[in-house]
């Protein structure tokens, strides 16, 4: 639970003076009005043997809304993010997208990812396949979408990511920040309810990270619903409605970017962001 301790001071003054590349400090147009309820996680535990991992999480994410996820490692923000697909299963509580309870597995569970599209760390392209045919291949699959149709969807999705003239490339030819905007092609070509995103920038050079942001920046821009894993604090700054700070796998704290990053209300955070942020 969350100390409630008496707000202290900001860390520093410049709350964006992390790591995250200057370009990226904008601003997306957080204020704009939120949906209903999306995914909601209701009482949600989850042990890896002995290790409680996640601890009575309870969460909602309002359609349109970005909720940004932070926290030290091995708070339980991934394995938070994974469950909402099921790619973790939950050892009780229930987690709900659009008004429907996860199903266990077989065809319920395979349209339930069709509408929960998912960036992870690493980038899972088709090595053997082009980036048009990985970008195609879940709507023609999954979906059954005619391939004229899925081609030039995806066509417009890769210009939209910046990458539309790298269509006819390998995956091997693109470098690291190409190849995750080509994900995000990849996950959007599903026309997904929601985007889950797995600290989609920690395996990029530090110049590459600049260009996936500025694709997210975009989405939320947009009014993608979308839950974000990261350790970018200038983006959780500029693109969320509410950023969540986990620790030991709690929920210790939520508020709106502003609130938290100026007055957070428990001492772990205060102590977690003055590390980050005078770095």
């Amino acid at each position: 639970m969350a100390d409630l301790a008496p707000p202290a001071p900001s860390p520093t003054s410049n709350p964006d003076a992390s790591t995250t590349p200057a370009a990226t400090r904008r601003t997306a147009p957080t204020d704009r009005p939120v949906g209903a309820p999306l995914v909601e996680l209701r009482a949600v535990e989850k042990h890896f043997g002995p290790l409680h991992v996640l601890q009575h999480i309870d969460l909602t994410v309002h359609r349109g809304e970005v909720v940004v996820v932070i926290g030290p490692s091995g708070s339980g923000k991934s394995t938070l993010c994974r469950t909402i697909n099921r790619l973790e299963t939950i050892d009780s509580g229930t987690i709900t997208v659009d008004g429907k309870e996860l199903p266990q597995e077989g065809r319920d569970l395979a349209r339930l990812r069709a509408d929960v599209g998912m960036v992870f760390q690493s980038f899972n392209l088709f090595a053997h396949r082009t980036v048009l045919d990985n970008v195609t291949l879940g709507p023609i699959k999954a979906k059954g979408v005619k391939s004229s149709v899925a081609k030039a969807h995806a066509r417009d999705l890769l210009d939209r990511v910046g990458v539309g003239d790298q269509a006819q490339k390998l995956p091997a030819q693109l470098s690291g920040g190409q190849q995750q905007r080509v994900a995000i092609a990849r996950a959007l070509a599903m026309d997904p309810k929601v985007m889950l995103f797995d600290e989609p920038t920690s395996a990029l050079d530090p110049e590459m990270i600049n260009e996936v942001l500025d694709v997210m920046v975009g989405l939320a821009r947009d009014g993608m619903t979308m839950l974000v894993v990261t350790h970018e604090m200038g983006f959780a700054r500029s693109a969320a409605h509410r950023v969540v700070f986990m620790d030991g796998g709690q929920i210790v704290e939520e508020a709106d970017p502003e609130t938290f990053f100026t007055a957070p209300t428990s001492n772990r955070a205060r102590d977690f962001l003055s590390k980050i942020l005078t770095h």
